[in-house]
């Protein structure tokens, strides 16, 4: 059994707006085990005094493309499996050094990805994947050209449609691709709502599959215990995804006032993105982003923060994720300075904890500082519930990373 117990801390359990100070937390093996404000006797545990220091649950990513390595879509599937893999492996080791311990890949990710982080054949946060997008002939999981005619037929013994995406159209095909994604290991299934940024034909506005459809698909996962999630711009298609019984929406960029209503009010969550847009803004052009969905991206910016402000009045559970692309991978950090302009420091935390960890289905296992819950854990000089910005220095603010109990970075010597 290895021990490890961690003195002199200050305590943010991933919900409190106070933290506790003085505790002391014993971490055995891969769970935590033991909290207390009276020094905890574990004889052979290896000791950190982190003198004051914050230590918060591990940060989640809720949504990110391991293996989307350019901007471009078109670019990703014709760079091939290992160079997307090799993006893969940076992007998860830069994101587990900036203090995330959990990642839920949202389309793309799979069950050979997963096996070599479970095998520790890469460096990496938890690795929850949905598989690949399914979405509709024309969606914006269809990244064919007007000029292109052909694309296989979904699901068929010779592969898939694109590295990202799948397409199936009607109740029988999205059932089908659904269970297949199902049997490959995915954790929660997401369709393409509306029209998107990087697809090439399909307006931002665009509502996106039938309600017969959507209700196979959402069926089809609770069957399974697990959740539907949608990628969704506009108001209309996060209110129909919602009300067709879709858990978890993504981006919801153009949501208004109403609309962010009647979402809190089911109690699904939305997930923002807003690092992407803001990059894809400053960048876009320079990585080759292309032309038509550079405007698209420069129409949903303009939007984007308000959008929050909507999710914020209402009381939405929302979510924290980033949905950076190739060489913006980078940015990841930054989605807390661009928060900041509409949420409080408490807010943001807790997005980045605990409410990703209820989205996950792993409250009181992920998210948190509490006895049984997995160790997950960074310890932060200063007080981010004061400032934000100590978790936005990609990591440089972070003296100790445990993920599942192990030391992934220790600077208190």
């Amino acid at each position: 059994m290895q021990r490890t117990l961690l003195i002199n801390a200050r305590v943010f359990d991933g919900y409190s707006a106070d933290c506790q100070e003085g505790m002391q937390v014993l971490v055995e093996d891969d769970l935590i085990r033991e909290i207390s404000a009276k020094p905890i006797k574990a004889p052979e545990a290896r000791v950190l005094d982190l003198a004051g220091r914050t230590l918060m649950p591990g940060l989640i990513d809720a949504h990110i493309h391991a293996y989307a390595s350019d901007v471009s879509v078109q670019k990703i599937d014709l760079a091939g499996d290992p160079y997307r893999t090799a993006h893969a492996m940076r992007m998860l080791g830069f994101a587990l050094d900036c203090g995330f311990t959990t990642l839920r890949d949202i389309g793309g990710g799979d069950y050979s990805l997963w096996r070599a982080i479970q095998d520790k054949l890469i460096r990496a946060p938890r690795f929850f994947y949905a598989g690949k997008v399914i979405s509709m002939t024309g969606g914006h999981g269809d990244m064919r050209q007007m000029s292109e005619r052909h694309h296989t037929q979904g699901y068929c013994s010779c592969g898939d449609f694109n590295s990202l995406s799948v397409i199936a159209d009607g109740v029988d095909e999205v059932l089908k691709a659904t269970r297949e994604e199902l049997r490959r290991g995915a954790h929660c299934i997401k369709i393409m709502g509306s029209g998107g940024v990087a697809s090439p034909t399909d307006p931002i506005w665009m509502n996106q599959y039938r309600e017969d459809e959507i209700r196979a698909i959402v069926n089809e996962t609770m069957e399974r215990r697990t959740y539907t999630a949608a990628h969704c711009h506009p108001a209309s298609a996060v209110r129909r995804c919602v009300e067709f019984g879709v858990r978890s929406i993504e981006h919801g960029t153009l949501i208004d006032d109403e609309t962010a209503r009647f979402v809190a009010d089911k109690g699904a969550f939305v997930v923002p993105t807003m690092v992407i847009i803001f990059a894809l803004v400053e960048l876009g052009r320079r990585l080759g982003f292309p032309p038509q969905s550079q405007e698209k991206a420069e129409f949903a910016y303009k939007q984007a923060l308000s959008g929050m402000e909507s999710m914020r009045r209402a009381g939405v559970r929302i979510g924290f994720g980033t949905d950076l692309l190739g060489e913006t991978y980078v940015q990841q950090c930054r989605e807390f300075t661009i928060r900041r302009e509409v949420f409080t420091p408490l807010e943001i935390l807790r997005q980045v904890t605990s409410t990703n960890a209820a989205l996950l289905q792993h409250e009181g296992k992920l998210g948190c500082v509490k006895e049984g819950a997995l160790a997950d854990l960074i310890v932060v000089d200063g007080d981010p519930l004061e400032d934000i910005e100590l978790l936005a220095a990609q990591g440089r603010n972070l003296r100790v990373i445990m993920r599942a109990g192990e030391l992934v970075k220790n600077e208190l010597h």
